[in-house]
């Protein structure tokens, strides 16, 4: 069973939405906030150009690495910023940690789903490594074009 078909546009308006629900605080850097929406507008180039394989690469990338760098902001701001919140706005704060934590959580999902829309479009994912052939094998002198370049007259 496949997955189901999940358009482009829901997965970035629910990410946009998260990201800026997580962002309600201010509890996390400036770098958070950059990356994650230039990860959306790119997002957006890839709903406008439905064709291009290049923009849903460069999406998925880039989702892949706001991973990375999500984790590392909320793990470095969360116990800083959790100190400092004063009464009147705990509950700002715990649900922004909140939509901060469930956009991370999604983004492996969503993920997902822009690989299979990357596929259907034509991308191929080909990570060819060939370890029992040598690099020397490109050199051969089988072919009836590179006999010329070896030396050898029939």
């Amino acid at each position: 069973m496949g997955l189901p078909v999940i358009n482009l546009k829901m997965i970035i308006t629910v990410h946009w939405l998260l990201t800026t629900w997580g962002c309600l605080s201010f509890w996390l850097p400036q770098p958070y906030i950059w990356s994650n929406y230039a990860v959306l507008a790119i997002g957006v180039w890839a709903i406008a150009q439905r064709d291009s394989v290049d923009a849903l690469a460069m999406y998925l990338i880039g989702m892949v690495i706001t991973i990375l760098l999500d984790i590392i902001h909320i793990a470095v701001n969360y116990e800083r910023a959790a100190d400092v919140q004063i009464d009147s706005s705990r509950d700002q704060f715990r649900f922004s940690v909140g939509m901060a934590i469930l956009s991370l959580l999604l983004k492996p999902v969503s993920c997902l789903f822009v690989y299979q829309m990357y596929k259907e479009r034509g991308g191929d994912c080909n990570l060819n490594i060939d370890l029992d052939s040598s690099i020397d094998s490109r050199f051969t002198c089988d072919s009836v074009e590179s006999r010329a370049y070896c030396g050898r007259s029939s």
